[in-house]
């Protein structure tokens, strides 16, 4: 995710903004059991039942204690969505989970906040259900044996319209929706284990008005037209993080382009808008070719470019095809080779964050760090900062974004009600210096190594920043945790390996 300056109207309060060479961002700060027959708003409200003695579980996650759930785990949604034309009305919506019960379950939690659940069923019978906060309790008609496939049958409504402030889940666009989901918002859609540590496949089928185009992460599988109405079934090939599910419903034309090796690339853009895009989108090839020759094969089964007429405040790297706001192509505020180096931060992304998941959410920085270092490397190549310049800017400002969001492996919790918060500068460029220094510790050449050694090590799989620490250790020939403890979880900033010179400011005062 990448918080970008020209946004009218963030969605979250911005911690600080900050000056990267000459490239400006502004980091903004995801009553007893009923019958099952019986609808259930799961939104927060005063008359919801609850469910006695179910608690709203999590698995415990430092940052978000209450998202993700113990007992089982994912190997797939099946997900349903019907749209009527107006993305101010609930879309009715079936979703169908497959996992395996790891623990005997007498009952099990779901993440799900906002919607009407009508009924659920547990392996083809109905189950008994109730809310307990922002978690979807289920009790099925006899328990499930620890090791047991179970599927589960969720039909509920989807809300566009969010019941507060919070941020994340559908994005109201101008002529449909699209999602955005990162941090802890995918629950806020769709009932699932919402946590990058438990990533499935997914299916997901839209039926949309037929005037409308209908897309989602993956490869298309089927489309149907019965009546005034279409079906659009699309499906991954890759393991997802629930985070990073996107669909996108409106006015919209779909390019395809063929990338390296025949990769598909497919951008979907308002039609109105789509000859002034082009010249952004066609860039697309080229960059993921950029990226191959730095890190490796690209990941997944296809890429592209979903550009959303929507205030959102950044640009998210949904899984295969990465969200972008209009006005960033448009608004003209960013020189040419910025917007490129936004783009190239978002298609990073897909190695780092997508391919390679964050067990945890203090994780994050290995995602958004290594987006960023990359980012930075291209624009550098084009007409930007050199990345010394930008990592001695990041450097002098790194105490006041510790002291502000905490150490990159160790971030502070987000703040009340902008659970988004945690994307705090110490995470973007703060991270991309410790990337950074690592490289000045051991050498380019080891370092390069490692990154490409990390893609293809935990490619479609979680790791954490220990794995990281580890495998540089292995790689560079060398006990690195003494380092990574100091740059990773430290206060202040250690010294900058061959840069002697290299000063901080304290916290609070503005770099010059």
């Amino acid at each position: 995710m990448l918080f970008t300056p020209w946004t009218k109207a963030p969605r979250a309060k911005a911690s600080q903004t900050f000056r990267i060479g000459t490239a400006l961002l502004a980091p903004a700060t995801c009553a007893g059991l009923i019958a099952a027959s019986a609808p259930l708003p799961v939104s927060p409200s005063p008359g919801s039942p609850r469910a006695e003695g179910a608690p709203a579980l999590g698995i415990g996650d430092r940052l978000f204690p209450h998202l993700g759930n113990p007992g089982y785990d994912v190997a797939s949604y099946d997900i349903s969505f019907t749209y009527r034309g107006d993305n101010k009305k609930p879309l009715d919506a079936v979703t169908r989970i497959d996992a395996r019960a790891t623990d005997r379950l007498g009952r099990f939690n779901l993440d799900f906040s906002h919607g009407t659940v009508r009924s659920v069923e547990v392996n083809g019978v109905p189950a008994r259900f109730a809310r307990a906060e922002e978690d979807l309790v289920v009790t099925p008609s006899r328990p499930l044996a620890q090791g047991s496939r179970m599927r589960v049958t969720v039909r509920h409504t989807s809300n566009p319209v969010p019941p507060d402030k919070e941020d994340g889940g559908w994005v109201r666009t101008k002529d449909g929706l699209a999602m955005a989901n990162q941090a802890d918002a995918a629950h806020r859609v769709f009932p699932c284990n919402d946590h990058p540590s438990d990533k499935a496949l997914f299916t997901f089928r839209i039926t949309a008005p037929s005037g409308v185009t209908a897309v989602a992460n993956g490869l298309p599988v089927a489309r149907a037209r019965v009546g005034s109405t279409t079906t659009w079934a699309y499906r991954t090939r890759h393991p997802m993080a629930t985070e990073l599910a996107q669909v996108s419903i409106g006015k919209s034309t779909v390019l395809y382009r063929t990338g390296p090796r025949g990769l598909v690339v497919r951008d979907v853009v308002p039609t109105k808008d789509r000859r002034i895009l082009e010249p952004w989108l066609k860039k697309t090839p080229d960059q993921i070719a950029w990226m191959e020759r730095k890190i490796g094969r690209y990941p997944f089964e296809a890429y592209g470019v979903l550009v959303a007429e929507a205030q959102t405040g950044f640009e998210l790297e949904t899984q295969t095809l990465s969200l972008f706001e209009r006005e960033l192509f448009t608004a003209r505020v960013h020189p040419g080779w910025a917007i490129e180096s936004i783009m190239v931060h978002e298609l990073a992304h897909q190695w780092f964050g997508d391919s390679v998941s964050p067990r945890t959410w203090s994780d994050l920085w290995l995602n958004e760090g290594h987006a960023t270092w990359y980012e930075a490397l291209y624009a550098a190549e084009k007409e930007g900062p050199s990345l010394e310049d930008r990592m001695r800017e990041a450097y002098r400002s790194s105490d006041s974004w510790r002291a502000d969001g905490g150490p990159p492996a160790a971030p502070k919790a987000p703040d009340p009600g902008q659970k988004i918060s945690i994307f705090r500068p110490i995470v973007y460029d703060g991270s991309a210096l410790v990337l950074y220094a690592l490289r000045q510790e051991i050498g380019r050449t080891a370092f390069e190594q490692l990154e490409r050694a990390w893609v293809a090590t935990y490619r479609d799989e979680t790791a954490t920043t220990a794995d990281f620490v580890s495998l540089a250790s292995r790689i560079s020939g060398r006990d690195l945790r003494k380092f990574f403890r100091v740059w990773l979880y430290g206060t202040k900033t250690p010294p900058m390996p061959g840069h002697a010179d290299w000063r901080t400011e304290a916290p609070g005062r503005p770099a010059e």
